[in-house]
């Protein structure tokens, strides 16, 4: 497994034989009594080219994981603390990995120096297992999936606006009164043209908004709303540091929304690596 996983890496049998310190004519024995032991061809060799069948392609990335898996147990079996290294890709929204996660990761790599960071910040909804991903950092309700989900902590959603909007426009005192004022909506909300708070009896309210401005971006919504566009309703994450200088102002307080959960969701337990289950935990130490 170790050479089939080296050619492919290498993109030759010469380069993987040169990394594993063997002659080539080893490394290609080695491959084909793999292919014979499985009775299946895993590459297909030309004297210009190789490639990997689809069968090859399928059960390389069964031995990466093994290979893991199997110097962690190497580790551990040798009394060492199987130590997370190697490229962790991570996904999150934009906004929350500015303001939250971007003061943390540095303490993560500084913990766990072997591990490299490879952060995308974008509030669109990747396909993890697709993609490529080994974690995701997601807010709020999660759609069904095959997806591990643990819990990092929580926030809530607040309506506000800059003190010169409500000047002009008028504070809305109750949810109704929304339909007359410039909503800035965001794009990727599981409840459309909808924010849904709650009342002071704790029962649950879909109100209709419609406003000049949509986007898929918090941080966006936000400095719009603190130019003067209109109302807002993001987690306290975003606009936590404005409602405390005043660029915003918090409208119907009375009316919460639900809790927001904060998530990290990984592919599956079964082969969780040292990697991700140390970011996980680390996460999970720091946000609650």
């Amino acid at each position: 497994m170790k050479v089939f996983v080296a050619v492919i890496e290498a993109g030759s049998f010469a380069g993987a034989a040169d990394r594993l310190g063997m002659s080539k004519a080893m490394a290609s024995k080695y491959v084909s009594s793999l292919e014979d032991h499985l009775g299946t061809r895993l590459l297909n060799r030309t004297t210009r080219r190789l490639s990997v069948t689809e069968s090859g392609s399928a059960f390389h990335q069964r031995c990466v994981q093994i290979l893991a898996d199997v110097a962690e147990a190497e580790q551990v079996a040798g009394h060492l603390s199987a130590a997370p290294r190697g490229t962790l890709k991570i996904t999150m929204p934009l906004a929350f990995g500015q303001h939250r996660l971007g003061p943390l990761v540095a303490d993560y790599v500084q913990r766990y120096p072997e591990v490299r960071l490879d952060l995308s910040l974008s509030d669109r909804r990747v396909d993890l297992v697709e993609e490529g991903f080994d974690l995701a950092v997601r807010i709020g309700a999660l759609p069904e999936s095959g997806l591990i989900a643990r819990k990092l902590g929580g926030d809530r959603a607040v309506v506000c606006a800059s003190p010169a909007y409500l000047q002009r426009h008028g504070t809305p005192k109750t949810p109704d009164e929304l339909a007359g004022h410039s909503c800035l909506g965001y794009t990727y909300t599981n409840s459309g043209d909808e924010w849904r708070m709650h009342d002071p009896a704790g029962a649950e309210r879909a109100v209709p908004i419609a406003g000049a401005i949509k986007a898929d971006n918090g941080d966006m919504l936000r400095l719009a709303a603190i130019s003067g566009a209109g109302l807002i309703f993001q987690p306290l994450f975003i606009v936590a540091d404005d409602l405390a200088a005043g660029r915003l102002v918090q409208v119907l307080a009375d009316y919460p929304s639900a809790e927001l959960g904060i998530y990290a969701l990984y592919p599956s337990r079964k082969h969780l690596s040292a990697k991700v289950r140390t970011f996980v935990d680390f996460l999970v130490e720091r946000l609650q």
